[in-house]
């Protein structure tokens, strides 16, 4: 009997935020074939942010979508971390030693504002709204609203909020689990203390000063300085360098002082952080301030960096991306996994489709909030536990078991379920994935469809 697939239902999708995350989301569901918009608050484009990375854990996806090619234009491979103290002596090294013949993939860095361009261009100009600051979410008849600042409202019947730590439509969400008492007390705390963060992507005028610039592979430096600040510059293609200035608060005051004067990037300035820089010696040459003086104002940024791991992931029909671009992909990936496995837009259909995608991503993604808590621990913490586990790190611990904790991160590589799978081009492990069921019907229905090979007479 010919297997049957039902047809792909079309859930009206809105997609709160047009950043990293919510740009991947309407991708995958633009691959899909799934309707969405996307609403973002910011009233124009601005290609803010400085370097990132992207290791084995979500490059087979790009692979998949066929981004790889371009992902790699506008990037360096980097396989060691160096870090330095602030009379510029190396403190230590972090390699990945092996990794590419364990996964088939180096770690690259790029430009945020670069890989910004290349998602943005995935996504039809008319599926974009800008200026569009949501201030109330509710659900009527079966449909999810959202109320934006302009006195507009729009309608659908899935809400995906990708718009950040500061997400208005997890307020609005938590808010309402409240009133009926289903939030739990741990949703209600404050995000943990964390960074004031100053960055910006600098095209040096003079590259004599920066032989690195002429590398195909990026010099990624970091110094650990002094009174709670850390800084770092690491090359990228197109003869530029990303720069990032750290503040960590161990004042538990100074950081709720700050707290909501930085909680989204910003071009605003505060030149009482940056001549707290401007002497220092960059660890490619040069000073900060030479960096900071090659970097348009206008595409400096600052933000306010703050940890928490949320247990409440969905309500109705709303659901959360996580913040941090790896966690968003990730949750992009399996969410839009569940989006094509849908059977229909039933109101417990969405409800079990957001349960999977919870049960899939919770304890990954908690794993990688704590892995991102010991890194940036190790790059630049100031308290005197963050430099006893460093002088650990760089003194005791034998580069063979970093080299297998390396590769245990590197076994989850999740991979959309809609298109043909990327092998493990690499000889460690992959954790195995969740099959969809209407892939593997689809393929059924395509082979037996093909015409049976001719008989020899």
């Amino acid at each position: 009997m010919e297997p049957t697939v039902p047809p792909l239902p079309q859930p009206y999708v809105l997609i709160a935020g047009a950043g990293l995350g919510g740009l991947l989301m309407g991708t995958l569901l633009e691959r899909i074939g799934i309707p969405y918009h996307i609403f973002e608050r910011a009233a124009k484009v601005k290609p803010l942010g400085s370097i990132m990375s992207m290791g084995p854990n979500c490059r087979p996806m790009f692979s998949q979508l066929g981004l790889e090619e371009e992902l790699l234009k506008i990037s360096h491979p980097v396989t060691v971390t160096n870090i330095f103290n602030a009379k510029m002596e190396v403190m230590g090294l972090l390699k990945r030693v092996g990794q590419k013949a364990l996964t088939g993939y180096e770690t690259i860095v790029f430009t945020r504002p670069a890989l910004y361009d290349l998602l943005l261009k995935q996504i039809p100009p008319e599926k974009i709204s800008l200026g569009k600051r949501i201030l109330k979410t509710e659900e009527i008849d079966d449909k999810v609203i959202i109320h934006c600042s302009d006195n507009s409202t729009y309608s659908g019947d899935i809400l995906i909020g990708a718009d950040g730590a500061y997400s208005a439509v997890r307020h609005n969400m938590y808010r309402q689990l409240q009133e009926k008492g289903q939030l739990p007390k741990s949703d209600l705390e404050d995000l943990s203390i964390g960074y004031t963060l100053m960055v910006g992507v600098a095209a040096p005028k003079d590259l004599s000063k920066y032989p690195q610039t002429k590398d195909s592979f990026s010099h990624f430096s970091t110094v650990v300085g002094d009174k709670s600040l850390s800084w770092g510059a690491y090359n990228v293609p197109g003869n530029q360098i990303c720069w990032i200035l750290s503040d960590q608060y161990q004042d538990p005051d100074k950081a709720r002082e700050q707290k909501f004067r930085n909680s989204e990037w910003t071009p605003e300035m505060n030149e009482a952080m940056i001549n707290e820089f401007r002497d220092r010696v960059c660890p490619l040459g040069g000073t900060m301030g030479d960096l900071i003086n090659d970097t348009p104002k206008e595409l400096i940024s600052k933000v306010f960096i703050e940890e928490k791991m949320f247990k409440t992931w969905f309500h109705g029909r709303t659901v959360l991306l996580g913040d941090g671009a790896v966690n968003a992909f990730q949750d992009a990936c399996i969410l839009a996994n569940g989006f094509y496995d849908l059977k229909d837009a039933t109101p417990e259909s969405i409800t079990a489709m957001f349960k999977d995608y919870v049960d899939q991503r919770f304890e990954r993604a908690k794993a990688s909030v704590e892995l991102s808590h010991h890194a940036t621990r190790i790059l630049g913490g100031q308290t005197w536990s963050d430099w006893i586990i460093r002088w650990v790190m760089f003194n005791l611990v034998p580069e063979s078991f970093n080299q297998r904790t390396n590769a245990k991160r590197c076994e989850y590589r999740p991979q959309v379920n809609f298109l043909p799978l990327v092998p493990n081009m690499g000889t460690g492990n992959v954790t195995p994935q969740k099959p969809s069921w209407r892939y593997t019907e689809e393929q059924k229905k395509k082979k037996q469809a093909q015409p049976a090979p001719a008989q020899a007479v």
